[in-house]
């Protein structure tokens, strides 16, 4: 059996040339997640969200992104959970799109800030009716004596809303992370990888840098 810990593997040569790289780095983001999802990657929308609590203790986990626009990047959770808790203490947020198959990655650094509430009721709406009646059954990072009492929560709560709408979960909601710095990562050979990030300019621009790798 080989040792994961020694393997090794060569990127290729698909370049990242700078004349490849659209002006604006939300549509150069879309380009890369619409090539992520046509190459298959599974679940191109999966992001790694890193967060800082207000005791400075950092933390990482993986949600999906649901929204792309000029404002940023939006997920939903809940608020009170452990990365709702941190984001309300601390909006400062850093995401990675790890789409290792096709040797790229999207790094992004900003703020978070809570979206509107019709914006987290719009959305809400539209998730299967199970993640609905999941939302109300959770007491999202909270300790529980054991998976049984989670389950049944969840079939109270199911015939509580028997024949009606399920409301969006009080705690429950959307942030949008806004990029100040936005970093386009393609894997080479040698690991000579190309690296080209965005930065934010005072004047609300975006700067253009490559990096070495």
């Amino acid at each position: 059996m080989s040792d994961p810990l020694s393997q090794h593997t060569d990127y290729g040569q698909l370049p990242l040339n700078d004349s490849d790289v659209l002006t604006d780095p939300i549509d150069q983001f879309r380009l890369w997640l619409d090539n992520a999802s046509e190459a298959a990657v599974y679940e191109p929308n999966a992001m790694v969200l890193s967060t800082v609590d207000a005791d400075g203790s950092p933390s990482a986990r993986t949600v999906l992104l649901r929204a792309i626009d000029e404002a940023g990047f939006e997920f939903f959770t809940n608020y009170s959970s452990i990365k709702g808790q941190a984001l309300l203490a601390n909006p400062a947020a850093a995401l990675v799109f790890p789409w290792y198959s096709i040797h790229r990655q999207v790094l992004v650094q900003g703020t978070a800030r809570p979206v509107a509430a019709a914006l987290s009721d719009d959305y809400f709406a539209t998730r299967p009716r199970g993640s609905q009646i999941a939302a109300h059954a959770s007491e999202q990072s909270q300790p529980i004596a054991s998976r049984a009492l989670l389950e049944q929560r969840v079939t109270e709560l199911e015939a509580e809303f028997e024949g009606r709408d399920v409301p969006r979960a009080a705690d429950w909601g959307g942030f949008v992370v806004e990029p100040h710095s936005i970093e386009f990562w393609q894997g080479r050979s040698s690991r000579l990888h190309d690296r080209v990030r965005f930065g934010r300019t005072e004047s609300g621009g975006w700067e253009r840098l490559r990096l070495q790798p």
